[in-house]
Parts: C-alpha cells; sequence; structure tokens
C-alpha cells in the first residue's frame, strides 16, 4: 500500500500536468498564407449563378485558440484581381460604374470583435470598406487546425447596393441581383 504523501505527490503531479495540457494544444497563428487561401463570391445575372474570385490579397493576422476573444484580422483585397467568370465582366466590373478601381484599388476588412459561438465557431464583427464607403458586417467563421497551419472558413452576404458596386442603370437588381454571396478560406502560418 503506497503512502498518503507518495498519493499526494503523484495527484500533484497529474493535476499539474492537466493543467498543462491545454496549454501545450493552444497554438498562436500570425500569418495569412494567400497562396493557400481563396476569397470567393456567387451572384444571381438574369436568373444565372455566377461564380468568381479574387485572385490577389493579403492580411494580417493574429489569433490564439486559448483566447480567440482576442484575436484580429486585417484583409485587404485587390479588385482589379477580379475573376467575375468571363474576360467581359473582369473588363466591365474594374470601371468606375462598379468598383472604380482607377479611385479605389482595394477593399479592407478590419475586425473589431469575435466572439466564440460554439467549439471553433465565431462571429466576426468588423468594418467593410468598398469604394470609400465603410459599412459594419458580422462574419460568421470556423477554425480548424490542419497540417499545423490554422484554417478560417465562412461566408456571408453583403449588399452591392450598400457600397454601390454598379451605379447608373446598373444600380437596379433587375439583370445582376443586389445579394453577393462571399465565401473565404483563409489560411495562417503557426508562429507570430
Amino acid at each position: 500500500m503506497k503512502s498518503i504523501p507518495a498519493l499526494a505527490t503523484k495527484t500533484l503531479l497529474a493535476l499539474s500536468l492537466a493543467a498543462l495540457l491545454p496549454a501545450a494544444q493552444a497554438a498562436q497563428y500570425g500569418q495569412v498564407l494567400p497562396a493557400d487561401s481563396k476569397i470567393g463570391f456567387q451572384y444571381n445575372q438574369m436568373g444565372v449563378s455566377m461564380d468568381g474570385q479574387f485572385k490577389r490579397f493579403n492580411g494580417e493576422l493574429s489569433f490564439d485558440t486559448a483566447a480567440p476573444e482576442q484575436g484580429r484580422i486585417a484583409l485587404d483585397v485587390e479588385l482589379g484581381s477580379i475573376d467575375a467568370g468571363s474576360d467581359e465582366a473582369d473588363e466591365e466590373v474594374v470601371t468606375p460604374t462598379w468598383f472604380n478601381v482607377a479611385q479605389f484599388p482595394t477593399a479592407r476588412f478590419v475586425s473589431e470583435q469575435i466572439k466564440t459561438t460554439g467549439d471553433h465557431a465565431y462571429e466576426v464583427s468588423g468594418t467593410l470598406t468598398i469604394k470609400g464607403k465603410s459599412l459594419p458586417v458580422v462574419v460568421p467563421a470556423t477554425f480548424a487546425e490542419q497540417n499545423g497551419q490554422g484554417v478560417f472558413e465562412g461566408a456571408f452576404t453583403l449588399k452591392r447596393g450598400d457600397f454601390a458596386i454598379g451605379e447608373g442603370a446598373w444600380a437596379a437588381f433587375d439583370i445582376v441581383a443586389n445579394d453577393i454571396d462571399v465565401s473565404f478560406r483563409i489560411t495562417a502560418a503557426a508562429g507570430q
């Protein structure tokens, strides 16, 4: 039979190891990897669903799995890198009527708060700026660790009319719908 001090020592050691396990599993992510990430979108034109994406973007990220509410992200998307589904569409959407890339070359999202909504599920509140207009948005996102990297995925709907994406005759939503479904997969490297 083991002595009381030996049992106390083993119990204390086991509790200490248990307390360290969450810290050992916690990880920090601090570098966006654009080559392993994707920002896409879907829209309806004359009732037909169209897919597109932005080929160039970069960002700054700070996310600690032990304290997700302290995380932050700033993402800049080069609007001229758009692939809207055809060469004709790509040439049209960079004009002043649509994105006006000459005056507003980037869209920017900056987070202000991250709220945990479930197991590895979050709501990221922040400000989205397109064509010089800044509006608050709430973006649902999930997080997973994959092959030593952090992967953030999510989707939200923006109203193109809120940002004057499509002016003049294109301000109506009969040909190109107002709802644009944006989806993303942002991959980040571990470390600062």
